[in-house]
């Protein structure tokens, strides 16, 4: 007999079991006995049965469940098929028992006949009880509910996308306009561009004190134009103005007006305006403004597209019949020749502020800023780095500095080096080094040969560039390369120099010439410059000969709103004379180059044996060889250095390594001592781990004190060095006077400078240098 728990409806029965136990009082187990029979389970017969659902509850005589916690509380249970009649057998068992009772033999259910035993008089009928399924108020409430939710999240959904910020619209039509509350961008943070930032400060002087200039009648102006190339800090200046000003300050993009729909554009220039009103006073920065200004009624475009809806609307908001008071309009764009006139004029766009390139001084600037967060190493000088870097804009520094940090943690050292800076400044330019590149060694010999000519040709010519590096090792698509720097930032080129440029590309084909006898593809790059600025003296620069002062390129271009079609503005037989005249440069160029290439055969010679050995040389090493130095003997020096490099690199490690046991030790002595003072250490343990801190104190004393004596050491040798090499006669003399290296310079400057103190107070950040190469390299890429 099994009584149920509560909340128990029994143990589970098969339908022929539950069959069993209605007709017997009992059922056949599914378990084998010992005699290997099934074992038969005495139940009692059966009193009550529930059925629902597919679901049958049996309570069976002498059970411990009450009546009216059935069927909740059951002995057993079971399932049926609902489409079949498994019930049959409780209906036929209550026929029999009534049967019995009335001494009938047999009954009929279904066109059956069953016999009855006299047996069932001695049973009771079973209460059967067969409900129908029901269904509790909640659950016939939760999917209405479930239905009227997600309509109204749809509904919500659907409100927000077509209602704008002001109560109504479509959202296609909202302006994107991003509201800056607080920039920390400052005009203190920008470099490199003094007069930019005279002119955008004007706008925020105005704008905290407007009576100041009222009272002389002064007008703000509406709208302002930072043009410039990429890089140079139009944005930057527009983050200043967000930072400084305490007006609300709205930033988007060209771009973001322009949709896939006609007539969004539009709609958004009114929404901006609208709520730059609301907001007023205030300024309104769009980035990237030729995206939607460009020059109307020309190109390959044609017709009345969207982005010409878009530059009428923005026209009448800046200066329509409405009058947008306290808005100010600053715009950025590099593209200045492409806007539409109209947009120019003033009233619209009164002032254009030309973000130039920055200067050195400006270079060096920039360089301060970003390198306040960064351990660079004493002795690099920033000065020297800024000359180096000439034609880089703001971005481009940001970025070189960035990689030199990348450098010197990949390396592990704990400052940035100028060897670090160097790298950094080639990789931005032509990017990293491919040392695992496979090169044969006739490929190395002629890669050797051919930089060098372009070393030498640049430094017995004045072509406005300095030597920096030259080296064979690959580097982005080219087998090897020269670093040929501007030496100042001097934008105008005379005739000869521009000669000399064309000498100097031609020097790697040349040397290929004059020592092997043959030529190969790689001075493709050289030709194709050489014959571009050939072209340019010609056709822009008016230094032909034949032609004079006459110019025959278009500054135009298809697509941007000016030709319709590419054009020559000459005749044929002008063209075959321009073509001439730049055969005649090239030729003048070839001539030239190569008698100076001959007649320093003996120092390409020399010069390529170095690179073959060391790789890359720089300017210092560049300067020995012309002078005269043999190559083994600067080969020499440069392990020797590099040798040294090494051991004040590992001389900081373990200065390092010796402070930072020093204060170890020292946190634990005063850990220690309040041990002590509290009683829980002993004054024998204490002088334990005092002696250790002494111990440790000394031998980093000591090895301070052997790094001074190192130290003087070098320097007296450093100079007398130098005494002896200021003897030394230069028999070679090129046309530019050899410069020491601005690397060895600071590595001059670095080991001059270094003492004891110094290493120790700024042992956790120390400094050092190198240099490297310039926006404006010329590069030679093989």
């Amino acid at each position: 007999m099994y009584f149920g728990t509560k909340g128990d409806v029994g143990e589970y029965l098969a339908i022929s079991q539950a069959q069993e136990l209605v007709e017997y009082g009992k059922y056949t187990s599914e378990e084998v006995g010992e005699d290997d029979k099934l074992i038969e389970v005495p139940t009692g017969y059966a009193t009550h049965i529930y059925v629902v659902g597919g679901n049958g509850y049996i309570k069976v005589e002498n059970t411990g469940v009450e009546g009216k916690a059935f069927p909740k509380f059951a002995d057993y249970h079971f399932t049926y098929n609902n489409t079949n009649d498994d019930l049959a057998f409780v209906e036929i068992f209550n026929r029999k028992v009534d049967a019995a009772k009335n001494n009938k033999s047999t009954i009929e259910y279904n066109g059956t006949t069953y016999e009855v035993s006299a047996d069932y008089a001695n049973l009771n009928r079973i209460v059967y009880i067969k409900a129908n399924p029901t269904t509790s108020l909640l659950e016939e409430i939760v999917p209405y509910v479930i239905m009227i939710v997600v309509t109204c999240m749809i509904g919500f959904i659907l409100f927000k996308l077509f209602a704008g910020k002001s109560g109504g619209g479509n959202p296609f039509t909202r302006n994107r306009a991003r509201m800056v509350e607080r920039c920390s961008v400052k005009f203190a943070d920008i470099a490199g561009a003094e007069e930019e930032k005279e002119e955008t400060k004007e706008i925020v002087e105005f704008l905290k004190d407007p009576a100041r200039f009222k009272a002389l009648g002064a007008r703000i102006p509406k709208g302002i134009l930072l043009v410039g190339n990429p890089g140079t800090g139009k944005t930057l200046l527009a983050k200043a103005v967000a930072g400084e000003s305490n007006v609300p300050f709205f930033s988007i993009s060209g771009s973001d007006f322009v949709e896939l729909y006609v007539g969004v554009g539009a709609s958004r220039v009114r929404d901006l305006f609208e709520t730059a009103k609301k907001n007023a006073p205030c300024i309104v920065f769009i980035d990237e403004i030729d995206a939607v200004g460009r020059q109307r009624g020309a190109g390959l475009g044609g017709g009345n597209d969207e982005r010409e809806q878009t530059l009428n609307q923005l026209l009448v908001e800046m200066d329509g019949f409405d009058s947008n008071q306290g808005i100010i309009i600053l715009a950025a764009t590099n593209r200045a020749d492409v806007l539409d006139p109209a947009l120019l004029r003033p009233g619209r766009f009164d002032r254009q502020i030309y973000v130039n390139v920055p200067d050195v001084k400006g270079r060096e600037g920039i360089i301060r800023i970003h390198a306040k967060n960064k351990p660079i190493e004493e002795g690099v000088d920033f000065k020297d780095i800024a000359r180096l870097t000439s034609g880089f804009t703001g971005a481009d520094i940001e970025n070189f500095l960035n990689e030199a940090a990348i450098l010197a943690a990949r390396d592990g050292r704990l400052t940035i080096t100028m060897e670090d800076i160097t790298e950094g400044i080639n990789k931005v330019l032509m990017g990293p080094q491919k040392k695992s590149r496979l090169v044969t060694e006739n490929d190395k010999k002629l890669t050797a040969y051919h930089e060098s000519g372009h070393a030498i040709i640049a430094k017995f010519l004045d072509c406005g560039d300095t030597v920096h590096e030259v080296s064979i090792i690959p580097r982005g698509m080219a087998g090897g390369y020269t670093n040929i720097r501007p030496s100042d930032d001097d934008s105008h080129y005379s005739y000869n120099k521009l000669c000399n440029r064309i000498c100097m590309m031609m020097g790697g084909r040349l040397a290929e010439d004059i020592v092997f006898g043959d030529i190969t593809a790689g001075a493709s790059s050289d030709i194709q410059r050489a014959t571009e600025l050939a072209r340019k003296m010609v056709v822009e620069w008016g230094m032909s000969e034949k032609l004079g002062f006459m110019s025959f390129g278009s500054n135009n271009e298809v697509f941007i709103g000016r030709d319709y079609q590419v054009k020559n503005q000459y005749s044929e037989a002008t063209a075959k004379i321009i073509d001439d005249e730049v055969k005649a440069i090239i030729d003048k160029c070839y001539a030239k180059a190569k008698k100076l290439l001959e007649g320093k055969r003996e120092l390409l010679d020399r010069m390529s044996a170095l690179l073959l050995t060391e790789e890359t040389i720089y300017a210092e090493e560049v300067d020995e060889l012309i002078a005269g130095k043999d190559s083994a003997e600067i080969s020499k020096r440069l392990h020797d250095k590099a040798e040294k490099r090494k051991e004040k690199e590992e001389q900081i490690r373990k200065e390092q390594e010796l402070l930072q046991k020093q204060k170890m030790q020292e946190l634990k002595v005063k850990a220690a001592e309040a041990l002590k003072n509290a009683g829980v250490l002993n004054e024998e343990e204490y002088k334990k781990l005092r002696e250790d801190y002494d111990n440790i104190t000394k031998e980093r004393e000591q090895y301070l004190k052997e790094l001074k004596e190192e130290a003087k050491a070098e320097e007296s040798q450093d100079n007398a060095s130098q005494e002896t090499e200021s003897k030394v006669e230069v028999t070679e003399e090129p046309t530019k006077a050899p410069a020491k290296s601005p690397a060895k310079r600071a590595a001059a400057k670095s080991s001059a400078k270094k003492t004891t103190s110094k290493a120790a107070s700024k042992s956790t950040k120390p400094k050092t240098t190198r240099k490297s190469a310039s926006k404006e390299e010329k590069s030679d890429k093989e």
